[in-house]
């Protein structure tokens, strides 16, 4: 049996706020179906890309990581907006590059941020939606997102989701956009390889990394080899060449 949404206080924030500011050039532009003279074209071909830049990390916008089928669905008006929405979140290039790199908390900060164009109000939000995912699973948390009366009621089923009042008038520019965010936490990040680091296998020494600089501090013992060999071979190379010499 899955828990329903717990409930969360929530607080004022930009978006819930009336604004009267005069758009600009760094107010975002609006994508919807509503308004496409035809299914083909630029027009179309700017939706879709609106549509990736904000589901997917704006570094994930590479070919191979295309969803062709709901493109040509949503050209072919088979599908709605939103439906084409559902369809990037369950992606298998939106499951491997985010789900899989986060934990529950963070990604559904970072689906609350990219599918509702807002900031999660607080941290038990975050564990409300958190706990919703581990109960019904991906599947069944960006089905509750698209249905909820708030993604409704600011875009419906034909307007891509945007970051919403972004801007305000009495700052000189607008906050950063949540596309271009790093697609994973801190703790994900702290997993990562660092350069110039070698992980040595269990039980060989106690320390976990090995780091060598290869250009300022060579190891000693492959120092010393190195230049065994080196003169080494000009010794062989002046002995070779005397015993040529003096056979000649």
């Amino acid at each position: 049996m899955s828990l329903p949404l717990l409930a969360y206080p929530t607080r004022t924030q930009n978006q819930r706020v009336n604004g009267f500011e005069v758009p600009g050039d760094e107010q975002p532009r609006i994508f919807s179906a509503d308004n496409l003279v035809s299914s083909s074209g630029l027009e179309i071909e700017g939706l879709i890309r609106a549509a990736y830049r904000q589901i997917y990390h704006e570094q994930q916008m590479l070919v191979h990581n295309r969803e062709r089928l709901l493109e040509s669905q949503l050209r072919m008006n088979q599908i709605t907006v939103r439906d084409f929405i559902r369809g990037l979140l369950l992606s298998d290039s939106f499951r491997r590059l985010t789900f899989d790199s986060n934990n529950n908390y963070r990604f559904a900060e970072i689906c609350i941020q990219r599918v509702l164009g807002r900031q999660v109000y607080n941290e038990r939000e975050k564990m409300a939606w958190s706990i919703l995912l581990a109960t019904k699973g991906i599947q069944g948390f960006v089905d509750a997102l698209l249905n909820s009366e708030e993604y409704l009621n600011n875009f419906g089923d034909s307007i891509v989701p945007y970051q919403r009042r972004r801007i305000l008038p009495q700052r000189r520019q607008g906050e950063v956009t949540f596309e271009h965010m790093a697609r994973y936490g801190t703790d994900y990040r702290d997993r990562l390889p660092k350069a110039g680091v070698m992980p040595i296998a269990k039980g060989s020494s106690n320390l976990n990394y090995l780091r060598w600089d290869w250009q300022k501090n060579p190891p000693a013992a492959l120092e010393k080899v190195w230049l065994s060999l080196f003169y080494g071979g000009i010794a062989m190379t002046i002995v070779i060449f005397l015993s040529v010499l003096l056979g000649l």
